[in-house]
This record gives C-alpha cells, structure tokens and sequence, in this order.
C-alpha cells in the first residue's frame, strides 16, 4: 500500500497558455498497491521484482480571461510497474534492518483518458503503451521470528521519458464551438509513502522468498 505524496520539489503543477486562455494539470495525489517476491543472495542484499498499480489523481482547469469563465475538476490516470531492484541491508538491532534499494521499473499505460468540462475537455494520451523508469527507495523494516516482515518506507520513481500528453480544449460557444487546444507534456515523477508486509517462509528464512 504507497499513496502517492504530491511534493513541490518535483514540480507537481503544469501550467500552458494562449491568448486570453489558460490551462493547468497538478498532480494531487494517488494510491498504488501490488505485490512483490524478495530473493535473497546474501545476508545483507537480495533482489526484489513484482507488478503493480499507480493511480495517478490531477486536478485540471481552464480560465478564459475574455469571457470570465472559470472550470475545474479531477481526473484518473492509471498505469501498471514490474520493477525490479537490488537491495542492500544494514542492521539497526536484533530484529530491526535497514535497507536501500535502487533499479529499473518496466512502465505500462493501458488506456487513454479524457475528462468533460461544461466548456472544454481534458484528453490525456500516453507517449508509448510500454516504456522504462529509474525507481529507488529505502526504508526500515521489523523480523518476526514467525509473524513475517513489517516495512515502513518511501519509494521515488521516474520515468526516462514523459509519461504521457495531456490536452486541454476550450470550447467557444461565441463562435460555434470552435476548439482551442493547448498541450502539455506530465513527466509522471511521483513519491510514495510505503506500507508493506512480507509474509512468513519457513523454508527460506529471513533471506527467502516473501510476498506482500
């Protein structure tokens, strides 16, 4: 469980204009969530993969200065992530590590996504269904004997290219409706807060397999 924490650092809100016309896309927030296997090599490093979900949440306006029209709402981006990275372990306590965690993630994007305002529209468009991110975490994380691993940390991932193309269009009811577009790239950076537990293996110990 990693909801997704929209930070000012990354550059969260994009913003494009035109003439008496301006647009914005932020990211606000999200929620991803999936699975993972661990694989230990060696005491102090393993490598971890799996699949999971990002649900990306913008919230996205249009402001004609002409006409004083001001809208605004919220849209769903979704896409899937097989990661997979190299872990290194350092040992607070008895039954307390912490770990570090660097490596690639195999980025997914299903499907386009638009949006309808009274006086425009959102139309989000992936640049490629498939293409590769850099993703690194750390955190902390708690050995039970039998109970499994209970993990607290945060995950940073980036796409090597923008994620996808979002298009803004204004409608003009004074003139038939005519469209305005304006486009911006969304490069898709985000940071997570994570939540993770790895369930018990008694054949492989604490170097084995587990899932969360």
């Amino acid at each position: 469980m990693k909801p997704v924490v929209p930070f000012e650092f990354f550059d969260p809100l994009t913003t494009v204009e035109r003439p008496f016309l301006k647009g914005s896309v932020e990211l606000t927030g999200g929620f991803a969530f999936g699975m993972s296997v661990r694989v230990g090599i060696s005491k102090s490093f393993s490598l971890e993969t799996g699949i999971g979900q990002i649900r990306r949440q913008y919230t996205f306006g249009l402001q004609n200065d002409t006409s004083g029209i001001s809208e605004s709402s919220r849209v769903r981006h979704t896409g899937y992530e097989i990661p997979i990275t190299g872990l290194v372990y350092i040992r607070l306590g008895e039954r307390t590590w912490m770990n570090t965690a660097l490596g690639i993630s195999f980025d997914s994007y299903p499907s386009d996504v638009q949006k309808d305002l009274e006086s425009g529209r959102i139309y989000m468009y992936y640049n490629s269904w498939m293409q590769l991110g850099v993703i690194g975490n750390m955190g902390v994380e708690y050995r039970t004997e039998k109970h499994g691993i209970f993990y607290l940390g945060a995950t940073y991932h980036r796409p090597f290219n923008d994620m996808a193309t979002a298009e803004l269009t204004y409608y003009d009811v004074r003139n038939n409706f005519f469209p305005y577009n304006m486009r911006t790239a969304l490069d898709g950076t985000y940071l997570t807060v994570d939540l993770r537990y790895y369930f018990h293996d008694d054949k492989d110990k604490e170097l084995g397999r587990r899932w969360r």
